[in-house]
């Protein structure tokens, strides 16, 4: 099937689509980054807090060479 038929689109209009189109993509990307900076410094808090009790469950070890 053949496109006979051609579209006629108001090139402002088109421009101003694209333009808005490109503004919110903008405006997400700076939400995804400002929430991988979140969940970056979560995780860093996490990981300090699983690091602590790990480390406070290990029984006590007694070095004998100082006995």
């Amino acid at each position: 099937m053949t496109a006979d038929v051609s579209e006629n689109v108001d090139q402002e209009k088109l421009l101003g689509d694209f333009k808005t189109r490109y503004q919110q993509l903008l405006e997400d990307n700076k939400k995804m980054v400002d929430q991988i900076k979140a969940n970056e410094n979560q995780a860093l808090k996490l990981l300090g807090a699983i690091e602590t009790l790990e480390y406070l469950a290990q029984p006590d070890e007694v070095d004998n060479a100082d006995v």
